[in-house]
């Protein structure tokens, strides 16, 4: 069983309709999410009423729960609008909802079996955990093992990292490779599907060693781990203590920092030294360094990492400072120039970076650079 199509559709009964009628043909199963609230835009009910030629009516069973979940949410809500909730096709099988008040259904028509449920994810996730999916695999024809593997990547590009991987997915039965950027990272996602799970292992496992082999460097880590969780276990192990002196990121990359629980045990400060004055006054970058290369120098990040060191006493200094935009560029330091630098015993490094796109992108890139950047350096020097 796989996922042929996926297709988004506005607010539009007629549009759901066309959906729903054009899908059938070639699906055996359609799952659809959103439209069954309380309000007048919510009209997936009665769009598939009239695609499936049933009546609508007072689902009782809806009915009970919407009366039950208001009353145990405390809601507002009018009772007429707890009726609308409570209307459903007939000749439909209500999926419980444990966490909010629109039941989902599913239904029968022309060999398609429709699913509906709510879009809120916190509500849906829970009904395709422990209603849908278990509906599903009990009418899977021969039941398959399916193996995922997700490998998060930062650094090159989509095309370049399609051409390193030439050759890891080979047209083998069952083994799937596919690429989704979301700027500015991408994920690597690797499906194995087999009789058994011996034998989707054997297609996955090489596939993933020779991801690593090839592109093992831009690999910052699997599954749902975000960059910042990694650099934060990092952090752990080495028990190394970090500090940030941030210009054009305001804050970007301690905010990512503090959203880990427990970073109070590496994190030891974030300063926003945007203006020249809290450079030199909070970090010790002097008068001269600046007037003689400017805030966005090398030497100026340079002396931010160490100041921002020495002040709080970590055992890693972090600094970024750029021209983020739209304004200030120069033909020597355009929009998108940024310093990044790195302060600990061992050294200081400072490289200069060009990115592009928007104030909002230049930011974003700057933090994710940063962050790369010390998580590159931790490992280095696990690997001592």
């Amino acid at each position: 069983m796989s996922v042929q199509s996926h297709l988004t559709v506005g607010d539009s009964e007629m549009d759901i309709i066309s959906a729903l009628s054009g899908l059938e043909r070639h699906s055996d199963f359609i799952i659809a999410t959103g439209g069954l609230g309380p309000t007048a835009d919510d009209m997936t009910s009665h769009a598939v009423a009239r695609a499936t030629g049933r009546r609508m009516v007072v689902n009782e069973e809806a009915r009970a729960h919407v009366q039950m979940m208001s009353a145990r949410l405390n809601t507002m809500i009018a009772a007429p609008l707890n009726d609308k909730q409570a209307m459903l096709p007939s000749k439909t099988t209500i999926i419980p909802n444990p966490t909010g008040t629109a039941c989902g259904f599913q239904l029968m028509h022309n060999n398609c079996h429709m699913i509906f449920m709510p879009g809120v994810q916190s509500e849906m996730l829970p009904m395709l955990n422990e209603s849908v999916m278990p509906f599903l695999l009990e009418r899977q024809p021969k039941k398959k093992v399916m193996l995922f593997k997700h490998l998060n990547i930062y650094g090159p590009r989509e095309a370049e990292v399609d051409e390193l991987l030439a050759g890891v997915v080979t047209p083998v039965d069952g083994l799937q490779m596919g690429i989704c950027v979301s700027y500015p990272a991408m994920k690597i996602t690797f499906r194995a599907e087999a009789d058994s799970q011996a034998a989707a292992e054997a297609k996955l496992l090489p596939a993933i060693d020779a991801t690593y082999q090839k592109i093992g460097g831009f690999i910052y880590s699997e599954g749902d781990t975000t960059q910042a969780e990694k650099v934060a276990a990092l952090l752990r192990e080495s028990g190394k203590t970090l500090a940030l002196a941030e210009s054009c990121t305001g804050g970007m990359i301690s905010q990512f920092i503090t959203a880990i629980p427990g970073s109070s045990e590496f994190f030891l400060e974030g300063a926003v030294t945007y203006s020249n004055i809290a450079k030199q006054h909070r970090l010790g970058v002097t008068a001269e360094t600046i007037e003689a290369h400017g805030a966005v120098s090398s030497e100026t990040a340079t002396a931010m990492a160490a100041g921002i060191r020495r002040a709080a006493t970590s055992d890693i200094g972090l600094s970024v400072t750029g021209v983020a935009g739209p304004d200030g560029g120069s033909t020597e330091k355009p929009v998108g120039t940024v310093y990044i630098s790195l302060a600990a015993a061992n050294g200081c490094w400072t490289e200069r970076y060009q990115f592009g796109g928007s104030r909002e992108d230049v930011r974003t890139a700057t933090t994710w650079m940063a962050l790369d950047r010390l998580r590159r350096y931790l490992l280095e020097e696990k690997a001592r």
